[in-house]
């Protein structure tokens, strides 16, 4: 009997029925862009700032139109009354505050990355482990460790969030959702945290536009008095207008800026942090042995480490490229894709299947793939049914569609009734038992009726329109199941 072979069909090929599970051409991604944290990036990832930016944008308006007014009002008068380095001095100020205030906002404070599964897990269970060695029944894990900086202990907690054992001076900024090393506070001002990386260009930042608000509001304050012992108070007032609103925003904010620059002098020189001084972390109220373990001891050193020292590079490589966790899509060696195991391996193979099975039936719907045949043998047996598709080299089976109405009446009952038994039902109908029904080409029984002597006649009647109500029919069916 004549093999008959069964070709692959190839899912990927270009078809207009290609298949959505197919594989798509990887896309390269950067970390920024999967970052788990609330911030904004911009800039392919080299800004980044926090997610409330509406304060920041307030910031720079009031700096840029105050000084915007001081420029255009005042600088020309008190160039020409006094000296023409006031503007100069001026624009230096204006140049150092905004340079320091986008230094801070577009930078990293100092995040921590957050621990990946394999590393939760093993902390959690190195802290199962030590917790059920000193414990006689359960309770909750200790969340704490403790270690000793120059002779003081200091605790270190462990984030839920990150999973991770925070090192000292490190706090998690619930606003950002990070944990940032050596959290000093969240400033809406610079729409950005406050960390161990940008806190010397904060500080600069500050004590820059304290000496800006204070220089603006001293030569405004000179130019309306210059100006009232020429012509008067009001009509000073009227001629400069712009200078009663900048002195009203210097006068108002001046003595936040200024103090706020005192206090964090007060903190560099001292080696703290807002967060440690606010919480009283080495107030003596806690204890006379309770001290600050950071500290130099010295105002000058603690400064230097503060401000001059080197900035650390950022620890989570937000330009970096994101790796793969689990197996992408490869390509097909035998007609099938094959995908990680993010899906269930079964519903993959039935889609696939049923996805080879539509794309041939609707091939086979539009190209005209029937030749005339007027015989067929015993070796390609058509089954009442069942069509059979020839192709130039190989024959693959459509299932069992419904016959259509223009299927030639293959005038051979007799044959029919010798060679498969059938048992007559109501209606005149004939139908096959499970028994009984045939099995396919290079399957039968050695005592099956069906032998190579037989050889059945069709009339060679069928027509294309034929073929395209069967496909067509049969697509139906497939997508019944």
């Amino acid at each position: 009997m004549k093999e008959c072979g069964y070709s692959e069909i190839n899912t990927c090929g270009t078809s207009p029925m290609e298949s959505p599970h197919m594989k798509k051409k990887a896309t390269v991604r950067r970390k920024w862009e999967v970052f788990p944290g609330r911030n904004r990036f911009y800039c392919d990832g080299r800004v980044m700032m926090a997610r409330q930016t509406g304060v920041f944008y307030l910031t720079m308006i009031l700096i840029l139109v105050t000084s915007g007014l001081f420029f255009a009002f005042d600088c020309p008068y008190l160039a020409v009354k006094i000296t023409p380095a006031i503007p100069v001095i001026g624009g230096v100020l204006v140049f150092f505050v905004m340079g320091t205030l986008l230094r801070t906002s577009f930078s990293d404070p100092g995040v921590l990355p957050r621990a990946t599964p394999d590393e939760a897990a093993d902390l959690e269970r190195q802290i199962d482990v030590a917790n059920g060695s000193t414990s006689g029944g359960y309770r909750p894990p200790p969340r704490t460790k403790e270690v000793v900086i120059n002779g003081q202990t200091v605790k270190l907690k462990y984030c839920f969030t990150c999973k991770i054992f925070r090192p000292p001076r490190a706090s998690h900024c619930s606003l950002c959702d990070n944990c940032v090393e050596r959290f000093d506070h969240h400033c809406p001002w610079v729409g950005n945290c406050v960390g161990k990386r940008n806190y010397r260009f904060f500080y600069m930042f500050i004590l820059s536009l304290s000496f800006l608000t204070v220089f603006i509001f001293a030569f405004v304050i000179t130019h309306v008095i210059l100006r009232s012992q020429q012509s008067g108070f009001l009509n000073a007032l009227k001629d400069s207008p712009a200078s009663v609103l900048e002195a009203v925003v210097c006068f108002f904010s001046v003595w936040s800026i200024v103090g706020l620059s005192g206090f964090h002098t007060y903190l560099i020189s001292s080696n703290q942090t807002t967060n440690e001084d606010i919480k009283g972390s080495w107030s003596s109220k806690r204890g006379k042995e309770n001290y600050n373990p950071y500290s130099y001891g010295n105002i000058f050193k603690n400064c230097c480490a503060a401000l001059c020292g080197p900035v650390n590079p950022s620890l989570i490589d937000r330009r970096g490229f994101v790796q793969a966790d689990t197996a992408q899509a490869v390509s097909p060696s035998n007609g099938l894709t094959m995908y990680g195991s993010t899906q269930s391996q079964s519903n993959m193979c039935d889609q696939d299947q049923c996805i080879q099975s539509t794309k041939f039936v609707l091939q086979a719907a539009a190209t005209p793939l029937l030749q005339n045949e007027p015989s067929a043998t015993s070796d390609e047996l058509p089954l009442p049914g069942k069509a059979s598709i020839r192709a130039p080299c190989t024959s693959i089976a459509l299932g069992q569609p419904t016959p259509p109405s223009s299927m030639p009446n293959l005038n051979s009952e007799s044959i029919l009734t010798d060679m498969i038994p059938l048992k007559e039902d109501l209606g005149n109908h004939q139908f096959l038992t499970p028994d009984e029904a045939p099995s396919p080409p290079g399957m039968l029984p050695v005592n099956s009726p069906v032998t190579h002597s037989h050889t059945m006649h069709v009339i060679n009647l069928v027509s294309q329109d034929s073929l395209h109500e069967d496909s067509v029919r049969g697509l139906v069916k497939l997508s019944s199941v």
